[in-house]
């Protein structure tokens, strides 16, 4: 096993995971998605096989990728080392036209769950994760359904994915008190450029020991270094099909600049400080989206470069998030005295 390799705990169970993750998102059979999925075949073998060599273990994909195809493609990639990796799958989206084939519902659960184990090509998945909120259905509804999931020894554990910090809170609260499969981590967009995770869920984590997982962690390839003032973006590109992701571009080409002169001082790509200042924070693992071997392996260094704490710092103070109600009146309203007191500067 490489020893570059970075791994940890998967937020509160005793799952060992790598700390780089890969994507499936860009894998499919047939039907590529514009910007995203285009792996295919033997190029989408080689990736998956580049990322095994690397000492990647843990595996994520969607029912909803490419429709199916991208759990489909990773599967039989996978089917030699099923022992020994970790596969992540989702549920919410719609995967057919029936009306009820999506959501969170017991129903669509406990039918998505047998769909996505056929094209996995496994008995069972490691970890099952709520792609997005439903608001339509009774949250008991799901945590009950995700529950019946694991205890059918269909799934190891579960995760929640782009949910509000109250919905995991009233969700752990649940689990806890009916005795259900609980949640062990959440799969969040985080990256320099989207810290919104840092207001509240990443405060909300501290006082229930879940994990986090950090998908886009190059806010749709932005933080690649491949863009600048000038070279924007195609529109064919991975960076126009997640462009809903919304960001301050002024504040995005600032960051390049930063980051390019970073880079320069570390021997290192922009792409991996990106990355090595979320393997900083407190992440479990950071999922890469790569669509070609040298993009994956670039990428992959992000493992050995370990950040100098004035370099994080720098980072931090470039793209702090503003400031929300009621965090700022919080801050506004602390006691001063008493706080000076409690760090010995009152003293």
């Amino acid at each position: 096993m490489p020893e570059v390799m970075q791994y940890a705990l998967l937020g509160n169970s005793g799952l060992v995971v790598s700390r780089l993750a890969f994507g499936a998102l860009t894998l499919t059979r047939d039907d590529p998605m514009q910007g995203l999925a285009k792996v295919r075949g033997a190029d989408a073998d080689a990736l998956v096989g580049q990322a095994l060599d690397a000492g990647i273990n843990f595996f994520d994909t969607a029912d909803i990728y490419a429709g199916g195809q991208s759990e489909e493609v990773l599967g039989k990639a996978l089917g030699p080392h099923r022992d020994g990796v970790v596969i992540a799958t989702k549920v919410m989206g719609r995967m057919g036209g029936p009306l009820v084939q999506a959501g969170l519902t017991r129903r669509h659960i406990g039918w998505a769950i047998d769909q996505s184990l056929r094209r996995l090509g496994t008995d069972w998945v490691d970890v099952y994760i709520a792609h997005n909120e439903d608001v339509r259905t009774p949250l008991e509804e799901t945590l009950e359904a995700l529950d019946a999931v694991v205890r059918a020894g269909k799934a190891r554990y579960l995760g929640f994915s782009n949910w509000s910090a109250w919905k995991v809170a009233a969700a752990l609260e649940l689990q806890r008190a009916n005795g259900w499969a609980q949640f062990t981590h959440g799969q969040m967009y985080y990256s320099l450029l989207g810290r919104d995770i840092e207001r509240d869920l990443m405060m909300m984590r501290g006082r229930y020991g879940i994990g986090v997982t950090a998908w886009s962690p190059l806010a749709g390839g932005f933080l690649s270094g491949k863009y600048d003032r000038d070279r924007p973006g195609g529109t064919e590109d991975r960076l126009a099909a997640t462009g809903y992701m919304p960001f301050d571009r002024e504040l995005g080409f600032a960051l390049l600049d930063a980051l390019r002169t970073i880079a320069g001082e570390l021997g290192a790509s922009v792409a991996q400080v990106s990355l090595a200042w979320l393997l900083a924070k407190s992440v479990d693992s950071v999922i890469l989206g790569a669509s070609r071997p040298e993009q994956l392996a670039d990428n992959l260094g992000a493992a050995q470069l370990v950040l100098p704490d004035d370099v994080v710092a720098r980072l931090d103070a470039l793209t702090a998030p503003a400031e929300l109600y009621p965090h700022w009146h919080w801050r506004n309203a602390a006691d001063g005295p008493l706080e000076a007191a409690l760090s010995g500067r009152g003293r």
